[in-house]
């Protein structure tokens, strides 16, 4: 780990002023904000994030971290810790898959520290971007290229790349809020701005070192998730190499709402799979109207997986993503509300 200043902001207005020159995820970005600092400082001591300043943005958790389950739906503070919220007898009611992608990330430890907001932008497991003797690393280094390509690459992403980078993303959470139509609020020195979830991370493109559309010193502050039918009936699967602490080779999220044996609305996000939260529409367009069975289960996750490309050592992931779907799908028709 390298020398670097440390400050700690005591409000909002502190914290945005010091923060004006963060980074979207640039390897080069001279300040960085530590909030549960469960991602920042791994990628600290590795050399991968080099800031000059890192700014403590921890003592607001004391008026972001509500939580709160109403009418109008979930609305959750970007520090709430995934610990509270996975725990909270409203999320785990109202809105199981939320709960359920919190309870099954991370440790214990690491999960009464980290921070929702962090958690949405924790970067990417891939080897060749975490250790900096691999030379080429799109993400790390911009023009490199992609050592992955022709690597190993068991568990890198198949849908959403490119030749620039297929690191996956790695998070649980993100997949549930980008099934259910999250909204994500993000604060500025020029105020409030809302936008829907699945407009904060970007794609590939040939800028894979760009991972957000975040402004440069703009923190993330609030979560919404609508209020709606089919958030009950909803689930979070995850395959994992071991049961606990470890990260998605596939997972998915789903929310159903039924009209007797048929599909009335479908939500579908996937994990494991894709450079981004990967919300699979034509999966979910395809089994509206439908009865919910193995068969249309099957052939709805079929198309969730089309357009997959896979380098070698992951040939076996669109498979193994087609019947995690078909499972969580299953799963969630056989709830009893």
């Amino acid at each position: 780990m390298r020398p670097f200043i440390f400050d700690r902001a005591g409000d909002m207005a502190s914290a945005l002023q010091m923060g004006r020159a963060t980074g979207r995820g640039e390897r080069d970005a001279p300040v960085q904000y530590l909030a549960g600092g469960t991602t920042l400082i791994d990628l600290m001591k590795l050399d991968v994030l080099t800031p000059q300043r890192v700014v403590d943005i921890s003592p607001l958790r004391a008026t972001r971290d509500e939580i709160t389950v109403g009418p109008q739906g979930l609305v959750l503070g970007a520090f709430a810790s995934m610990a509270a919220v996975a725990r909270h007898v409203g999320v785990v009611e109202n809105y199981p898959a939320i709960a359920e992608s919190l309870e099954q990330a991370a440790s214990a430890q690491l999960r009464n520290m980290a921070t929702l907001g962090g958690n949405v932008l924790q970067r990417t497991r891939c080897e060749y971007f975490r250790d900096t003797s691999w030379g080429a690393c799109n993400k790390r280094d911009p023009g490199s290229g992609c050592t992955a390509l022709k690597a190993v690459n068991r568990n890198h992403a198949v849908l959403g790349v490119s030749d620039a980078c297929i690191s996956q993303y790695p998070g649980d959470f993100g997949i549930a809020l980008i099934a259910l139509g999250a909204d994500v609020t993000a604060t500025s020195e020029k105020g409030e701005r809302t936008f829907p979830f699945a407009k904060l991370h970007k794609a590939v493109d040939n800028t894979p070192h760009l991972e957000t559309t975040l402004l440069p010193g703009e923190i993330i502050t609030r979560f919404t998730i609508p209020a709606a039918a089919w958030t009950k009936r909803s689930a979070y699967v995850k395959v994992r190499d071991r049961a606990s602490y470890e990260f998605a080779i596939a997972s998915a999220a789903v929310a159903v709402e039924l009209d007797g044996p048929n599909v009335r609305t479908c939500r579908i996000g996937l994990g494991g799979m894709a450079y981004t939260p990967w919300r699979a529409e034509n999966a979910e367009q395809f089994l509206v109207g439908k009865p919910l069975t193995e068969t249309t289960a099957d052939a709805a996750a079929k198309l969730a997986l089309q357009g997959a490309i896979t380098h070698g050592d992951n040939d076996f992931k669109p498979e193994l993503a087609r019947r995690t779907l078909v499972r969580a799908l299953l799963q969630v028709k056989a709830m009893d509300l």
